[in-house]
């Protein structure tokens, strides 16, 4: 196990055509849409949750086990799944999640669980951190690996389960202080920071402690900010859209495939990394985010197809992509 990966599983109920009660389920949740997406990019890869015995939970776990993740971490409950109903609309999309109570935010191992040696990665972030128990043993779990493995935060801010923005976004900055890599979207990043400048809130991450701060913007590519560096940005590749969900997941999963390729397993070695190299690392990142976005749900690529699409745009032969 290189990557570990801590947070919620669910089930997306994508709506069938905008403004009907019409849903297809998928399974989801920024976690396991990571989980899955660095196992598809050859990482032996790692799952903390804990997930229901119902139908669902049954389903989701089927669902790592068959994209490869390991699942020996995962914890089984009586709660219920979370389920979550995203509604598409041109502009991005809409999400009514249901987590009271349920099996993943109620996980509260104890002892934590111990990471195997030869793990570099652990990612936290997204609802995870809105319900308790989990937030807090989150927040254990992360504090615990500090130092050890480079600590990824994405936070992935869903404004519909938060009641008191205001309060999240002082939460926030003792996330931000934890993580050593900070992911943000666009859109989160004008939440967590109305009106100011995305580099104005990068440089409030670094402060708080954070190596590398990226911010994406979707078909605009994506910039990496680090202590006494000038910001660097990509361009993001040219792809036909069919969707966009778990765009940002298979963004964040290339990140840390492409980081440990690149001989990255510590903290210190992500402010060492030359531009050139983290220029790569975000190509990738970017490819394999614009390879999700020509298929349904979401729906990461493998190695191979990041490969064969990274040749095309060096003006390589074609490959085969899956």
């Amino acid at each position: 196990m290189r990557i570990a990966l801590t947070g919620e599983a669910l089930i997306d109920f994508t709506a069938s055509e905008a403004g009907t009660l019409a849903f297809l389920g998928h399974e989801g949740g920024s976690p396991l849409n990571t989980a899955v997406a660095c196992a598809r990019l050859g990482e032996p890869t790692g799952f903390l949750t804990q997930l229901s015995n119902d139908l669902f939970g049954e389903r989701l776990l089927r669902f790592l086990e068959r994209n490869g993740v390991d699942t020996s971490f995962i914890l089984r409950s009586d709660a219920p799944s979370t389920l979550a109903f995203v509604e598409r609309t041109p502009q991005t999309n809409r999400y009514a999640f249901y987590t009271r109570g349920s099996a993943d935010a109620t996980w509260a191992p104890e002892p934590l669980p111990q990471l195997p040696a030869d793990c570099r990665f652990l990612h936290f972030g997204s609802i995870s951190l809105l319900q308790e128990p989990a937030a807090s043993r989150i927040a254990d779990l992360v504090t615990a690996n500090a130092g050890r493995r480079v600590i990824v935060f994405d936070p992935n801010v869903r404004p519909s389960l938060i009641p008191d923005m205001a309060e999240y976004r002082v939460r926030v900055m003792d996330w931000f202080a934890m993580a050593d890599l900070v992911k943000l979207s666009d859109e989160d990043a004008e939440l967590l920071a109305p009106g100011q400048p995305v580099d104005a809130l990068a440089a409030e991450c670094l402060r708080a402690g954070a190596h590398a701060v990226i911010v994406t913007r979707g078909g605009a590519g994506a910039t990496l900010w680090r202590t006494g560096h000038d910001p660097l940005t990509v361009a993001a590749p040219r792809v036909e859209v069919v969707d966009t969900i778990g765009a940002g997941d298979t963004f964040t999963a290339g990140l840390s495939v492409a980081l440990l390729a690149q001989g990255v397993e510590h903290p210190a070695q992500l402010g060492q990394l030359a531009d050139e190299a983290w220029r790569q690392v975000m190509r990738f990142a970017a490819t394999a985010a614009a390879l999700n976005c020509t298929r349904e749900g979401a729906d990461p690529p493998t190695l191979e197809a990041v490969r064969a699409a990274l040749a095309q745009q060096d003006g390589g032969p074609a490959l085969s992509q899956s």
